[in-house]
């Protein structure tokens, strides 16, 4: 089954064809970041009229000479995200699925950003196996649920403030590295040292599985009106910030994976690109035996091609008529 994936949840333009849910035939994103970075952040009217440019142009490319005829159903990112852009690719896929005649599948965003984890497989089958622990950063969003099954998901805990992502691009911000800020915090970190800044790990004993981290924000913040930054405090901020991060992300999600007894974890989401913390928690769940799976890095940023996957695994199908974009929704 070839599903045509769309994705204009943010500031990309995710457009894809993917086979049983696994099998990435057409993969195309179109970024307006270029167009944000003098912002020093999304600016959503931006991301929604470059989207109105680019969007018809990407479907054309990823699809081909043979226009319809190799997309058996059409699947939508319905939310959560930015209203204008969220509106871009919901009634491009309504009106595709009218005037082509497919039927049209309606998916969780964040959802999706899991579901890049059975991307690239050769066959329907992937080695990542319910139940699981699934974590989700990106600049939005730091969640953690426990899967049972497809559509069969319970959510543990999330961020009550400050997600992961946005807490990178402030820090990167106040340390005068452009957008987006977060692999130019993990560039720096690699080049610092970790330990030289004793920054706060928030919430790490917290006994739950919420997240916070605008307190460590304002940590770093603080330490920067305390010394008269040079090059080499630049690099050990940024290091000691993110093992901050990372400890509380990796400490957390482990927890959470022995609790359930799980054998398993999932990671989706931009900040799942960030080396450290694959690296850091796959070495702390292999102590307990379980395994991590984290998708290729041109997956884990928005992209249509997770939007098609989990289509495939959820049927979620639902009347082109009646769909509409969502900002608001969140795991139910």
């Amino acid at each position: 089954m070839n599903i045509l994936g769309i994705e204009t949840t943010c500031d990309e333009t995710g457009i894809a064809i993917v086979k049983d849910g696994v099998e990435v035939v057409k993969n195309v994103v179109v970024s307006s970041s270029s167009f944000h970075k003098k912002f020093g952040g999304i600016v959503p009217e931006i991301a929604a009229r470059e989207q109105v440019k680019v969007i018809i142009p990407a479907i054309k490319e990823v699809i081909g000479s043979s226009k319809s005829e190799q997309v058996d159903a059409i699947a939508v990112a319905s939310g959560p995200g930015l209203i204008g852009s969220l509106l871009i690719g919901v009634e491009t896929a309504k009106t595709l699925a009218l005037v082509w005649n497919k039927p049209l599948i309606a998916v969780n965003h964040l959802v999706a950003h899991i579901y890049a984890n059975w991307l690239s497989r050769k066959t329907t089958i992937t080695s990542l196996v319910f139940p699981f622990i699934a974590l989700v950063v990106s600049g939005a969003h730091t969640d953690l649920l426990f899967f049972k099954n497809h559509e069969d998901y319970k959510w543990l805990g999330g961020s009550v403030d400050d997600a992961t992502g946005e807490a990178f691009d402030k820090v990167a911000r106040v340390l005068g590295l452009t957008y987006p800020g977060g692999p130019q915090v993990e560039k720096l970190a690699k080049l610092g040292d970790p330990m030289k800044f004793n920054f706060p790990k928030p919430m790490i004993n917290s006994g739950d599985f919420d997240f916070s981290f605008s307190g460590l924000k304002t940590a770093v913040i603080n330490q920067l009106n305390k010394i008269k930054m040079n090059d080499r405090d630049l690099k050990n901020i940024a290091a000691s910030f993110q093992k901050s991060i990372v400890d509380v992300l990796v400490f957390k999600t482990v927890v959470s994976a022995k609790n359930f007894n799980v054998k398993s974890i999932a990671i989706g989401g931009g900040v799942a690109a960030n080396l450290e913390l694959r690296n850091n928690l796959a070495e702390a769940a292999n102590k307990f035996g379980i395994k991590v799976y984290s998708p290729k890095a041109n997956f884990s940023v928005d992209n249509g091609a997770m939007v098609a996957s989990a289509a495939f695994f959820s049927k979620k199908y639902v009347d082109p008529r009646t769909i509409s974009a969502d900002p608001g929704l969140y795991f139910s």
